[in-house]
Formats: structure tokens, sequence, C-alpha cells
């Protein structure tokens, strides 16, 4: 996941869903001249939540998969509720404006084929539409062209980063901090102490990682955003979220990374992938004659596959150390993408976001998408409306009306949506998460409150 977070921190389009949960925090440090710190954090904390994700996998693969089977319908729909709600009260705006981006996204989502895959809604006649609105170009849209239009019209002076004849600058004129002590000091100086002093903190967001990226479909982009919103909670400086937090970039790169690790759990065990790249390797197993299952792990078993199941262990821990020195390659390289003038580089992004969203499916329609998205975004950032909710909205709006629909379909009231524990649980989180801050305000504004 680290590479997604190289665009959205230079040129706020990020690469994959888990991304957007902290790319305003990431390009805000970018137009401060700090690039290269927010992806050494990104990068650092992404490997440490890499390898804490593969030491649950080697510990607790067997246990933790029974937890994950008890997940229904509707317990997943709790779940992509809470990370719904994470995103809309993480804004660094009003709450009130982070639910009305949440809205759009959940409209969007509505766009195509019914759940029942028979009735068109918002299509408006156009068959492109009829499988929904696509999602990379929307994303590409919402971010970078919106990005493009609010630098090329110039509608920020003050807040954008001045570029100097190539020469990257923070927002009070001087050099950017790889200009003045070296690239590999700026991608790194305070990573290290930053990751001791919050080591309790990428822990809780680790094994928050950890425990959502086990359950299949749930993803890393929802780990990101309530670890985003946990880590948000519980700051002495939530004011700083959103605008450039080093500490909420790196609780959500740690969380979602552990996630790719703990995916693998119930695809070695169930042989149920937790993710799109967990799907393939089954098939790569089952293609070998290797069926994934709890017996792979007895070593008393016939059909033990203890060799693989190591091998795979040291792979994924190689890869997460291997991913230190070529992520920092590839902030190098990246990096140098801001020393180009603006009025080159804004052409440049645009281009590479028709290009990208028309690859996609060889479809100039998408483009069309892309672009109408982004004057959406252009218009929602203009009235200060966060956009990381529109994303995740359209991401998870399809997941949660599924569920929603199979937990009609075989219940006979509402209230059996909260029978389970881990239902009620989940309902309480969303309950506190709402009403928690609204209940610290009134007890702040209370006459029985403590005087300064």
């Amino acid at each position: 996941i680290f590479a997604g977070d190289i665009p959205a921190a230079l040129v706020r389009i990020p690469g994959t869903p888990a991304s957007a949960a902290y790319a305003s925090d990431a390009y805000a440090l970018t137009r401060r001249g700090r690039a290269e710190q927010a992806l050494g954090t990104s990068l650092v904390f992404s490997v440490i939540g890499g390898l804490f994700g593969i030491l649950v996998l080697m510990v607790a693969a067997p246990q933790l998969a029974r937890v994950a089977t008890r997940f229904t319908s509707y317990e997943y729909f709790w779940l992509y509720a809470m990370g719904l709600t994470c995103a809309a009260i993480v804004s660094d705006q009003s709450r009130l404006k982070g639910l009305l981006a949440l809205l759009i996204g959940l409209i969007l989502s509505t766009v195509g084929l019914g759940t029942d895959y028979s009735t068109p809604r918002l299509t408006f006649g156009w068959d492109q539409l009829i499988t929904g609105v696509s999602f990379i170009p929307a994303m590409i849209g919402l971010f970078g062209v919106s990005e493009v239009l609010r630098n090329a019209l110039v509608l920020d002076r003050e807040a954008d980063a001045r570029l100097d004849g190539g020469r990257a600058t923070r927002e009070d004129g001087a050099p950017d901090d790889a200009s003045r002590r070296g690239w590999l000091a700026a991608t790194l100086a305070g990573v290290l102490p930053l990751a001791w002093r919050r080591k309790w903190s990428l822990l809780r967001s680790s094994v928050i990682g950890s425990l959502i990226g086990m359950l299949p479909g749930a993803g890393a982009d929802i780990a990101a955003w309530i670890s985003y919103a946990v880590s948000k909670r519980f700051s002495r400086e939530p004011q700083r979220y959103g605008s450039g937090s080093l500490e909420g970039l790196g609780d959500a790169t740690g969380s979602n990374n552990a996630a790719i690790g703990s995916a693998w759990i119930p695809a070695l065990v169930f042989g149920i992938p937790g993710d799109s790249v967990t799907a393939i390797a089954i098939g790569v197993l089952l293609m070998k004659n290797i069926t994934p299952g709890p017996n792979i792990f007895d070593a008393d078993s016939p059909d033990n596959q203890l060799t693989l199941v190591f091998s795979l262990y040291i792979v994924f821990a190689l890869a997460n150390l291997v991913l230190l020195p070529l992520g920092l390659l590839a902030i190098r390289g990246g990096t140098l993408l801001i020393r180009i003038p603006r009025r080159v580089l804004l052409p440049l992004v645009l281009m590479f976001c028709i290009v990208g969203s028309y690859a996609l499916n060889a479809s100039y329609f998408d483009v069309g998408v892309m672009l109408t998205l982004g004057l959406l975004g252009f218009v929602l950032e203009r009235f200060a409306v966060p956009l990381g909710p529109v994303v995740l909205g359209i991401i998870l709006g399809g997941e949660l009306e599924h569920k929603f629909i199979q937990c009609l379909t075989k219940s006979d009231s509402f209230a059996e949506f909260g029978e389970s524990l881990i239902s009620k649980l989940l309902i309480l989180a969303i309950a506190a998460l709402w009403l928690g801050p609204l209940a610290m305000r009134l007890a702040r504004k209370s006459p029985f409150a403590p005087r300064k």
C-alpha cells in the first residue's frame, strides 16, 4: 500500500483506496516542504505494521480465523456502517459537512443495477452506467482533477507551496527539508523517535488493522479509516488531523499494512479470500492440488503443508524488510516531482489522470466520469466539504446495501440486526463515535462542570 501513498502525498491522488484516509495530511505536509518526512513516516510505519500483521498470521492464525467465522451479514453490515461513520466524523471541517460528503458518496454508489440486478438506477439512459460509477476514475477525478483546477485558478495562493525556479520551498519561503539537510536525512529525520513515542498508538492501530484484515472483504481501506478516527479521538492535538498530522498518517499506514498480512488468515485456514490478492493466491494453490484448510497447519495430518506455510511467512517478512530500501529509492525519485515548475507539472498531472482513467476499460466514458467528478470535487472543496467520505461512500455503499438486503431477507424483524454480541458491540461503538463528542461538549457547558 505504501506505493499508493506516494502520489497521495505528492499530487494528492491516492494510489489505493486505503491511501485516501490520510491523503489530505500527506499532501498538506508536502505543501509545507516536508514531503520526504511525510513519505518517510508512511514507509517506516508501513514496514512496522506489515511485520506486525505477519507476526499475527504466524502466531494466531487458526484462533483468529474462528472469530472471523462468527461474522454473518449482520456483523458485516454494522462493520461497514462503522467504517462510514469514521469517515464522516474525522472531517477536519464540521461533522455536518462530513455527513453531507458521505451521503453524496452513498448516492453515487447506488448508480447502476440494484441489489436484485434487475432494476437500473440513476443511469439516465447511459448504458455505460449499468455497472455503476467506476471507482478508479471517480477517485482520480475527486482528488487529482480537483487539485489541478484549484492550482490552475490559483484560488488559494497563500496555502500553496511555492516553487522557486524548480527548487521546492515551504510556505514561509524557506528551502524545504531536503534542500537544507539532504533527502535521506529529511526522509528519516524524526521518524524513528516518532515511532518510539507512539509505540502504543502504533500497536493499537496494528491490532485494529489485523482484526479487520482477517474479515473476508473488509479490507485495508476500512482499517485505515477506523484507525485514523481512533487516533484522532485519542490525540492531544485533534485539530491537526486533516491538515498535516504525522501521527494520524503513521497510525493509519501502520493499520492498513497490518491488514494485508492478516488477510491471509481466512485464506489459509478456511480457503476464504480476505482480499483480491489472497483470492488469486487460493486459485494458484488449488491449481497445485493444495487445498487451504486447518490441516495444512497440523504436523500430524497427511495433508499438512508446513513447508509451504513457513515459506510464506519468510517471504512475507522479507518483502516488508525489502520495502524499506526500495521505498527510500521510490521517495527519492518521487519527490523530484515537486521540484518541477507548477506550470509544467499541472498539465502532466492532468494528462496522466486522463490516461489512467482511459486505460482502465479503454473507455472515453470513464474519462468523462473522471472530469465530472473532478468538477464536483472542486465545488465541494470550495465549500470546505471533505472528499474522503465521498470516496469511502462510493467504496462501501454497495456492500452496505448488499448486506442490508441479505439481513432483511433472512430476518423476521429489525431486532435480529442486533442480536449477537458482536453486533451489539459494533452498535455501541457507532453510538459512541457519534454521541461521545456531543456528550463531552454538553458536560463542559454544564453549570456543574469545574471552572478554570
